[in-house]
């Protein structure tokens, strides 16, 4: 077995459990991403302040309203596409990186350089894999966000019927309208009426919607991996034992700290996204409806202010730096795993 083949099996599997068991924390945090609330005035309604507490109050009224499925909503794509992701990324990744190191070490024959990779060689075989992966991948992730906002959206649909229903005294009590409301709110929404309805709006097209501030957000992992390799570099470089080992825990701590560097940097590109990918017909109010990146980038400014591209942050922070500490640890003795079993 390949070093790049037990890269990308170990990925996968690294990748799948970490989303399971943060799973409730995204569906939150791509929720608190995609609500649109207008910058303060007399009107504006109260919004919950995206801290720790606020995180904990909205996983709460989740389950109240929805139960613990509304948590794990979209749940079945979400690890397909993890499953594929990870297992398309690292393996590409670990074919990008045998040949930067071939390179640097046919450049130290040649007497130029040290023979190892340098930051920018790191940065580009990363932002080389990232993007082949979210070519592949974008639909399966669209359809994830589909799943993990609709509740959220058709609520504000319906409310927006009932208010207007309401305003021109149409036939029907309000109470009546209350309770055709919530029978709307209980029908089903699977994977099949997320693809019918992304087809439905925008064609085969819609499948790839958020793909330019996704590939732009392929610098969120180049710098996570170059963070992460030059950090696992130097701890080795530390070890004074010839095999030079690095514990599980320690590659949590790191796969945690590249994370968390990574995320901060690029969150505003992944609120864009998010925006793009949910569903966007929210009423009749244009300035929540945005028809592509730009556009989304100046209404959200125009009507939102600046915050509205770090909503949801610490949520993002606590979700993204947990599954990546599960991921490298897990992906790291999996590969120990089968290359012990390729040897046995």
């Amino acid at each position: 077995m390949s070093n790049a083949v037990a890269n990308g099996l170990a990925g996968a599997g690294g990748g799948i459990i970490a989303q399971i068991v943060t799973y409730p924390l995204q569906t939150v945090n791509t929720r608190q991403q995609t609500e649109r609330v207008a910058k303060k005035g007399p009107n504006s309604p109260v919004q919950l302040p995206v801290t720790a507490g606020g995180m904990l109050i909205q996983i709460f009224q989740v389950i109240r309203n929805e139960g613990l499925g509304g948590l794990y909503s979209g749940l079945k794509p979400s690890l397909l596409g993890t499953a594929v992701s990870q297992g398309v990324y690292y393996y590409f990744y670990q074919v990008f990186k045998n040949k930067a190191e071939d390179i640097a070490a046919t450049n130290k024959k040649r007497g130029r350089g040290s023979g190892s990779v340098g930051v920018f060689s790191w940065l580009v075989v990363a932002a080389l894999a990232g993007s082949l992966n979210v070519l592949l991948t974008n639909p399966i992730w669209v359809l994830v966000t589909r799943m993990q906002t609709h509740t959220q959206v058709e609520r504000k649909i319906l409310e927006a019927k009932l208010k207007k229903a309401c305003e021109n005294r149409l036939s029907g009590s309000l109470p009546e309208k209350l309770v055709e409301v919530d029978s709307l709110k209980l029908q089903p929404y699977g994977t099949f009426d997320s693809v019918r309805e992304v087809y439905n709006e925008s064609g085969v097209t819609g499948f790839w919607k958020g793909i330019v501030p996704t590939l732009i957000m392929v610098c969120n992992p180049s710098i996570q991996f170059m963070i992460y390799e030059t950090s696992l570099k130097h701890l080795k470089s530390k070890r004074k034992d010839a095999v030079k080992n690095v514990a599980a825990f320690e590659v949590f701590i790191l796969g945690a700290l590249a994370k968390l560097g990574a995320t901060i940097s690029t969150y505003p590109l992944l609120v864009v996204k998010s925006r793009l990918q949910a569903k966007q017909e929210l009423g009749s109010n244009l300035s929540l409806q945005y028809s592509g990146t730009v556009d989304a980038v100046v209404k959200m400014i125009r009507h939102e202010g600046l915050s509205s591209f770090y909503k949801g942050m610490s949520t993002k922070i606590v979700q993204s730096v947990l599954a990546a500490s599960i991921l490298f640890m897990i992906k790291e003795e999996l590969v120990k795993a089968f290359t012990a079993l390729a040897h046995w």
